[in-house]
């Protein structure tokens, strides 16, 4: 590529595509301040956070910074990865990066992950593909359903990065997923695979989806549909009655209404009503995480036995197992096509 320029050019890079697969974050460790700096990058988004920031930015400052970080970094603690001195999340997604390197380094195709908040960071994500050479990047937020608060924010922290470039590449954006045949059709087998596992038949199998206020639906974000849409089509693949799967929310934060039913209430109300034994996952997430590994599979089978449940069972996430990765691998391949 450099054998006909001229004695005084600079090096020319091979022209590389990059796929950058983008999650939500994680702190660097369980100590009050690690945690505390990733609470106040995370809740300070605005679009994760849509109160006036005159109004919000004293209750997080000297409200919910002051006391949160240290009950969130025990939560942690709980879940951490010991091995790595890291959190799951950011273990699974290097896992997934890793993988669909592997997959992809036939086509030319150099791959790398970010967090939106916390390390490593989406803008040295960027950096490290653009001195690749990476003229063309497909952005690929890790979320089956598309939410201003997750989808967008990532991209949006992408597009900041990418402002500082003078010689910005191409750039591509992973659509919401959560409809793909791939994707259900993966989902669906997972929950097929995780209840036959089981020692117990369940009552029930809920799908978990970390929720949002209210009012974000209201103005229009589609999260709430997409979610519903997605354990709609997951019952109809696996061929199950409507009694047998059902969807709640979870993760409320503040005083403010969220989009229901609420997964903690739910799950303290089933035992009265019968249903005692019970499987759960998080559809929303594409890496076991602390929403999912701390309040789901632990928190939630607290609530649940305390309530008088007698059979409690978490379903992991797709992470980056075989079958996860080909279905990544497959949207991936789908959205480069003219660039490959």
């Amino acid at each position: 590529m450099n054998a006909h320029l001229p004695p005084d050019h600079p090096p020319v890079k091979p022209r590389k595509i990059g796929v950058l697969l983008l999650n939500l974050g994680t702190p660097d460790g369980t100590d009050y301040w690690s945690v505390r700096r990733y609470l106040k990058e995370f809740l300070s988004d605005p679009r994760v956070i849509e109160t006036p920031k005159w109004l919000w930015w004293p209750i997080l400052n000297f409200g919910i910074l002051s006391f949160r970080p240290q009950k969130t970094g025990a939560n942690y603690a709980k879940i951490w990865d010991k091995r790595t001195n890291e959190s799951p999340l950011r273990v699974i997604t290097r896992g997934q990066a890793e993988k669909l390197q592997q997959a992809m380094a036939a086509d030319g195709v150099a791959v790398e992950y970010g967090m939106r908040y916390g390390n490593p960071s989406t803008e040295s994500a960027i950096k490290k593909l653009h001195e690749q050479g990476c003229d063309k990047i497909l952005l690929f937020p890790l979320y089956p359903q598309y939410s201003a608060t997750t989808t967008a924010t990532a991209n949006d922290q992408a597009f900041r990065a990418l402002a500082n470039i003078r010689w910005q590449p191409a750039v591509r954006t992973v659509p919401a997923y959560f409809e793909d045949d791939i994707y259900v059709e993966t989902l669906a087998n997972s929950i097929r695979e995780g209840v036959e596992k089981l020692d117990f038949e369940p009552d029930l199998v809920i799908t978990s989806y970390h929720g949002m206020p209210k009012t974000y639906l209201d103005k229009g974000d589609p999260y709430h549909c997409q979610c519903h849409k997605t354990t709609r089509l997951v019952r109809e693949k696996l061929g199950w009655p409507k009694e047998k799967i059902m969807l709640t929310f979870q993760s409320r934060f503040g005083p403010t209404e969220w989009l229901r039913p609420y997964t903690d209430e739910t799950l303290k109300e089933l035992p009265g009503k019968g249903i005692k034994k019970v499987a759960i996952l998080a559809p929303a997430f594409s890496a076991d995480c602390i929403e999912t590994l701390e309040e789901i599979a632990i928190g939630g089978e607290e609530e649940f036995m305390h309530a008088g449940g007698e059979r409690y069972a978490y379903i992991p996430c797709l992470n980056d197992t075989p079958d996860g990765m080909a279905m990544i691998e497959s949207v991936v391949r789908r959205e480069l096509s003219g660039w490959l």
